[in-house]
Formats: C-alpha cells, structure tokens, sequence
C-alpha cells in the first residue's frame, strides 16, 4: 500500500536553486559609487581639499588637511555609498516568498558589498595618489630634519648630499667682513677650508654637541678668512652655531605635526569609510523597498 505524501511537506523543505545575492545590481551599484567616488574627489582637489604642504605660506597646512579633508571625505563616502547602495537595491531581482525581515537583510548586505566593491575600485585607482599626498608633508619635513642635523650616517660617508646640507652654515662662517676684499689665497684653499668646516658641522651634529678644540678651530678659521677680530668670529660661530640648532628644533617640531596630522587623517579615513558602509546598507534597503512597492503597485494593476 503507498504512502500518501504530501507536496506541501515537500515545498517547505526543498530549497531554492537561485542565489540570493544579484551581483549585477551589487556590481552597478559599485561603478555608481566609483564614479561618483572620482567625481567628487576631483572637485574637492580643484578646491584645494588635496593639497598638503608643510609650508605656512604654501596651500593648505597639514593641521588643516586633517580637518577639511577629512571632512571632505566623509561628504564623499556619505553621497557616493548612499548612491551606490541605493542602486544596487533598486536593481536587484525581487525575492519572491521571502519574509520582510530577510528581504532587509538582503538589500542592505547587497549595499554593503556594493560599497566594499567600490571601496576596492577606488584603493586601487586612488591608493597611490593619496599615499603621495598624504606622505607629502612628512617627506619633506624628513628632508628638512636631515639638513639640519647632517645626517651622521651622511657624515661618515662624506657625501656630495650630507656636504650641500651645510652649504649654507659654511657660506655664513666663511662670509668675508668686507665682501669687496675676497678672502683666501686661491680656489682650491677655500674649496678645502670649506669642506673641512663641513666636516667639522656634520661632525658635530652627528654627535649633538661640538668639541671645544673644533669650536676653538672653527673660530680661528673664521677670523683668518673673513678678516673679523677673534671676538667677532667667535660670535659669528655662536651665530651660525644657533642658526643651526633653532633649524634641527623646527624641523623636529614640523616632523611631529606632520606624523600627528597624517595619524588623524588615516584615523578619520577610517571613520569615514565606516559611514560610507552603513549609509550604503540604508541606501540599499531604501531602493529595495522602493522597487517592492512599485513592483506591487503595477502587479496589482
């Protein structure tokens, strides 16, 4: 004798064949979101909402970037995520059977991958354009650091970078008292004097401190180049002297604003790339809901 069995039985145990997940609507909702990802960079550059410069008197200071651009950014996420969600939500097929809960959880995880695609999209067209500019400020301030302190590494290969990055120094120790007497005795004696005064600088900035026989010496070669007295060379080596570690404090100064600036700004990134996901899951279940009722409205026609 058969077994009667019962096809409702059936249906509610067999599963679906067709995936939840409609790549083409995730797909379209992440070129919108690139897209508009681009568009809205570019603007914010023209605006100079990009530009970085460790300079006061050149664009936008790193301190400011750090506010305004990440501020920027969270305006970009907010509008090119909540596009890219809502299109992904408007285009996705419709869930036949499906209960309201699940169709919700469903269109916001096709705005969140809508979003983690795009995000990927724009790392990879982006990434190395605001790694340049977000490195900006510091490589330069590194520059700056290095000048100032001479490098010691630099100073014990004697190389053509570490002698130019006290060129300066040296032009103000060896500067004559009176520029229309030349001093020295020939090129090539002042090419030495120099390039033993460099020495004596890089030396010393290396070790943070400068002998007192190099400093005694250092004086002495001022006065016998420049025609100054003893007492005038010695002050000018104070000078310079000065001049040289007001520079190194600085740069250490800008390098820290530069490290600090760049940390509130990866933080902030971060944040806004946050923002940019769960206002592309809103957007999403938005333009699913949306595509629900207008779907029911023509089917009940």
């Amino acid at each position: 004798m058969a077994i009667p069995v019962s096809t409702a039985a059936i249906a509610s145990t067999t599963e679906s064949s067709d995936s939840a997940v409609s790549w083409g609507a995730i797909f379209a909702g992440a070129a919108a979101a690139s897209a508009a990802t681009l568009v809205l960079m570019l603007l914010g550059s023209g605006f100079g909402l990009t530009m970085v410069s460790p300079w006061s008197s050149e664009g936008a200071s790193l301190t400011t970037f750090a506010v305004t651009g990440a501020i920027w950014l969270v305006i970009v996420q907010w509008l090119s995520s909540g596009l890219g969600g809502y299109v992904a939500g408007r285009l996705r097929t419709k869930w036949s059977g499906v209960p309201a809960d699940e169709v919700f959880f469903r269109d916001t995880a096709h705005g969140l991958l809508a979003w983690a695609v795009a995000t990927l999209i724009v790392a990879g067209s982006l990434g190395s354009v605001l790694s340049s500019v977000l490195s900006t400020g510091v490589q330069a301030t590194t520059t700056i650091a290095a000048g100032a302190t001479a490098a010691g590494a630099a100073a014990a290969s004697n190389s053509d970078a570490a002698s130019s990055a006290t060129s300066y120094f040296v032009d103000n120790l060896l500067r004559p008292a009176n520029p229309a007497t030349p001093a020295g005795t020939g090129a090539q004696t002042v090419d030495e004097t120099a390039g033993q005064v460099s020495r004596i600088l890089l030396n010393s900035a290396a070790r943070g401190e400068m002998p007192e026989a190099d400093r005694t010496y250092l004086a002495q070669v001022v006065a016998s180049r420049t025609g100054l007295s003893e007492a005038d060379a010695n002050a000018r080596v104070d000078q310079v002297l000065k001049s040289i570690e007001d520079a190194k404090v600085a740069a250490q100064e800008a390098a820290d604003t530069a490290r600090q600036a760049s940390a509130t700004a990866a933080l902030l990134g971060a944040l806004s790339l946050l923002i940019g996901a769960f206002v592309a899951g809103v957007g999403a279940a938005l333009g699913g809901r949306q595509r629900d009722d207008i779907d029911g409205v023509y089917t009940a026609r």
